[in-house]
């Protein structure tokens, strides 16, 4: 659980760190979009190969690319096996109730790769983006949604802190977990039922300490005069460059070309 990438910051002087993040962050979001335009290898090859070229050009190593997909391999596997049994067509095996479709293993086949493909461009910006830039980012971009009430800046501050909390949970939970198998707990022996009620000696100290963790983060804010974002200004104003341009016709150049395979699929 140490090793999970999940919420993790890479430092690095990399063309992408330098970027700013509300390039990162609608790149990532044309991304996500452009997966679900194109259909086929030849879409799904382009993405791909666009993914490897910004994991180079991020200097973040394949291995904690790889580390960010662990999460999502139980519901990766569960959402394959429903599309390969649900998905009616052309039959390839049968036995009682169960089949297998030649149209549902094409389907999990695209499933599977677009879930990869999703999440691992996701991590992208995680590990090349601080959680203090993707708030400011985040809270610039959508900024014009507070002349309808959204509290926006309260939003992004959240799902910053979500993010920094995620690596220092699961720390947490391997110590409680190495702490409780020292005085003789068994999380892997048993069946299902036995497991999930040995689980309940890492459940109970792991909340009690989240919650005492958020307790001490609201006391420090409050001690810090934090009343929200109204009137609140930036240490470090985000500011277009030169490179942040360039990347703006790259993502659109990528977006043209999904969008031509994707009718070409038509």
């Amino acid at each position: 659980m140490r090793d999970m990438a999940l919420g993790q910051y890479y430092p690095s002087d990399s063309i992408l760190h330098v970027l700013d993040p509300r390039v990162k962050f609608i790149g990532t979001l044309v991304y996500i979009c452009a997966l679900f335009v194109v259909d086929g290898p030849f879409g799904y090859a382009f993405c791909a190969a666009f993914l490897f070229m910004m994991i180079v050009l991020s200097r973040v190593p394949f291995r904690l690319i790889l580390k960010s997909l662990q999460p999502i391999i139980f519901i990766m596997i569960i959402t394959m096996l429903f599309n390969v049994f649900l998905t009616p067509g052309e039959v390839l095996w049968k036995w009682s109730i169960f089949k297998i479709t030649r149209e549902g293993i094409v389907l999990a086949v695209r499933m599977g790769i677009r879930l990869m493909l999703l999440v691992s461009g996701s991590s992208i910006m995680t590990l090349t983006t601080t959680p203090n830039a993707l708030t400011d980012g985040m809270e610039n971009l959508f900024g014009f949604l507070t002349y309808i009430k959204v509290p926006v800046h309260e939003i992004a501050m959240m799902m910053s802190i979500a993010l920094r909390f995620i690596p220092i949970l699961m720390e947490e939970t391997d110590k409680i977990r190495m702490a409780q198998i020292a005085r003789g707990a068994d999380f892997e022996g048993g069946n299902f039922l036995k497991r999930m009620r040995n689980m309940i000696p890492l459940l109970v100290p792991l909340f009690v300490s989240a919650f005492r963790r958020a307790n001490d983060l609201a006391l420090a804010m409050e001690a810090r005069c934090y009343h929200g974002g109204e009137g609140r200004t930036q240490m470090k104003p985000l500011h277009y460059q030169k490179h942040d341009f360039i990347a703006y016709l790259v993502i659109l150049g990528f977006l043209a070309v999904c969008i031509l395979l994707g009718v070409k699929r038509l």
